[in-house]
C-alpha cells in the first residue's frame, strides 16, 4: 500500500554558509540595502570570533531538519513525512522550500518554525510568506504557530537548567540569579497585543516551577540596531544593574527563545556577555542549546503530526 506523503516545511532565520556570503545575507536582512563597510566588518568579525571562518550555525539547522524527518518517520511509520527547509534570509528561502515540495509532487504539507514562541513579526512573517507561495502554487499547507509549553520541550529545558546550575558550588545554588532570555523585537509589538512576551514569560514561569527557582527574572537580548525602540531591558544592562544594586555575582543565562547554537548564543552570550561578566567579577554560565536533543525533535514531531491530523480531520 502506498503511504500518504506529507511535506513538512521547516522554517528558520537562516545564516550564511561561509564568510563570503555574509554581505549578501546582510543585504537581504536590510531589504536589499547593502550594509556600510563598517556594518559588514562588524558582522564578519562576530562570525570570525565564534567560528574562525567555519560555520557550524547552518549545520545545526540542517541537522535539526534531518532529525525531525527521522523522528516523524520513526514515530509514524504508516505515513511518509518529507522535510524541506525554508529560510528567511538565506537560500533555500521559504518560497524555495514551498516550490520544491510542489515540484516533488507533495499536495499536503505542514509548516513549522524553529522557534517555540509566536510573534506576528517573527513566526507570523514566515507563515505569511509560505502561505502566499503555497496559495499561488495550489499547495494545501497548515501551520504550527507555537509550542512554548509543550511538555517535552519543558523537559529538555528543565534538564539543561538543572545541569547548568551544577556548575555552581552547592552552597551557592540559591544565590544564582537565573535569567531567561529571548531575542528582542521592536516595542511596537506591544501595541499590537502580540503574544510573544506573554508566551516567553509563561515558559519561564513553567521552568521556574519545575526546577524550584525563586531567584529568577527575564531579560531581552540581541536587539537590532534601528531607530525604533526595542523591548528591554537588555541582558547586558540587567547584569550591570543586579551586580551594582543587589551584589549578584552568580548568573545563569537560559536563552529559551533560541533552539540552537547561533550567533545570538555563541557571540552575544558566550563572548559579549562573558566579557562583561569578567569585568563585573561575575561567575556567568549558560544553559546548553537544544540543537538536536531527542526531546526537542519529539516536540516538533508531536506538533507537526497533530497539526496534520487536525487538517486531515477537517476535510
Amino acid at each position: 500500500m502506498t503511504k500518504t506523503r506529507i511535506g513538512v516545511l521547516v522554517m528558520s532565520y537562516g545564516t550564511p554558509e561561509s564568510l563570503d556570503q555574509v554581505e549578501a545575507y546582510y543585504t537581504h536582512i536590510r531589504r536589499g540595502h547593502p550594509p556600510t563597510p563598517e556594518q559588514l566588518h562588524e558582522l564578519t568579525t562576530r562570525y570570525e570570533a565564534i567560528v574562525g571562518g567555519f560555520f557550524p550555525l547552518r549545520e545545526n539547522t540542517n541537522k535539526q531538519v534531518k532529525g525531525l524527518e527521522a523522528t516523524l518517520r520513526q514515530e509514524h511509520p504508516e505515513l511518509e513525512f518529507v522535510c524541506y527547509q525554508g529560510l528567511k534570509h538565506a537560500q533555500p528561502y521559504v518560497e524555495d522550500g514551498v516550490e520544491q515540495m510542489v515540484k516533488d509532487g507533495i499536495t499536503e504539507a505542514v509548516g513549522v518554525v524553529l522557534a517555540p514562541h509566536y510573534s506576528t513579526m517573527s513566526v507570523g512573517g514566515y507563515v505569511k510568506r509560505a502561505k502566499d507561495k503555497a496559495e499561488a502554487l495550489g499547495l494545501n499547507i497548515t501551520f504550527v504557530l507555537d509550542y512554548h509549553l509543550h511538555g517535552k520541550l519543558l523537559d529538555a529545558l528543565q534538564t539543561r537548567v538543572e545541569k547548568a546550575l551544577g556548575k555552581f558550588a552547592e552552597a551557592d545554588r540559591d544565590n544564582v540569579r537565573v535569567i531567561f532570555t529571548a531575542h528582542s523585537l521592536p516595542e511596537k509589538i506591544l501595541e499590537m497585543k502580540d503574544p510573544y512576551p506573554d508566551q516567553l514569560l509563561a515558559t519561564s514561569k513553567a521552568l521556574a516551577e519545575r526546577v524550584g527557582l525563586t531567584n529568577w527574572q527575564f531579560g531581552w537580548q540581541s536587539a537590532g540596531q534601528t531607530a525604533m525602540p526595542w523591548l528591554g531591558p537588555d541582558i547586558m544592562d540587567v547584569m550591570r544593574t543586579i551586580k551594582q544594586e543587589e551584589g549578584v555575582d552568580k548568573i545563569l543565562l537560559c536563552p529559551i527563545g533560541f533552539v540552537s547554537d547561533h550567533l545570538e548564543v555563541l557571540y552575544d552570550i558566550d563572548i559579549e556577555a562573558q566579557g562583561l561578566a569578567k569585568e563585573l567579577g561575575v561567575h556567568l554560565e549558560r544553559t546548553e542549546s537544544l540543537n538536536t536533543d531527542p526531546l526537542y525533535m519529539e516536540t516538533l514531531s508531536d506538533v507537526v503530526y497533530k497539526k496534520w491530523q487536525e487538517a486531515a480531520s477537517s476535510k
